[in-house]
């Protein structure tokens, strides 16, 4: 009998989710930032909307396989292991992250239902989640917009904590994640 040694990094598809996720969300800020330089009724600006909104859903459909590859796969031991404030620091991070990604781009979806608007997704037409209200839809919006702002934190503090653990406290949470050759089991 041979005993196997714990993984030490996260499995492939995880590392690929969480780094494609990552170039997701900025192109998601990425657009609705740089739409605001282009003249209202200018195709370049309803352009970077209509990205914004289909990488915004793309994130959608990453996160739900993000979240069932993470049920199904054993998460690697941090060496060594953080006190246990900050792990769960962490896990409160963690979900609060998962919290964002699975909230925006619903919120977005509702947004346009109630502006009753299309809702593109790489050639295809969504359907609407509620009936046309623009009042919600406003309402919505700014929900949607003070949880954007809220994302930049919750992501600044995400990689800060990875490189405070990497450079600061020097164990293995950021070498988790990262792509590159595949370690011993």
């Amino acid at each position: 009998m041979t005993a196997t040694r714990p993984r030490t990094r996260y499995a492939s598809l995880s590392i690929f989710l969480h780094w494609a996720m990552l170039l997701l969300i900025i192109g998601v800020y990425s657009c609705i930032l740089l739409h605001e330089s282009f003249p209202r009724g200018s195709d370049m600006r309803a352009d970077l909307k209509t990205w914004h909104f289909m990488l915004g859903l793309s994130v959608l459909a990453l996160v739900i396989i993000r979240i069932v590859t993470r049920l199904f796969t054993t998460k690697p031991p941090i060496k060594p292991e953080p006190p246990a404030w900050q792990m769960l620091l962490a896990k409160v991070t963690h979900l609060s992250l998962y919290a964002f990604m699975l909230a925006m781009p619903l919120l977005g979806w509702l947004i346009l239902s109630s502006a009753d608007a299309t809702i593109p997704f790489y050639g295809l037409e969504l359907p609407a989640l509620v009936a046309p209200d623009k009042a919600l839809a406003e309402q919505i919006e700014e929900v949607h917009e003070t949880i954007g702002t809220i994302g930049y934190f919750l992501i600044g503090l995400h990689a800060l904590a990875a490189l405070f653990h990497h450079y600061v406290v020097k164990d293995n949470t950021l070498r988790r994640m990262l792509p590159g050759k595949r370690s011993a089991r």
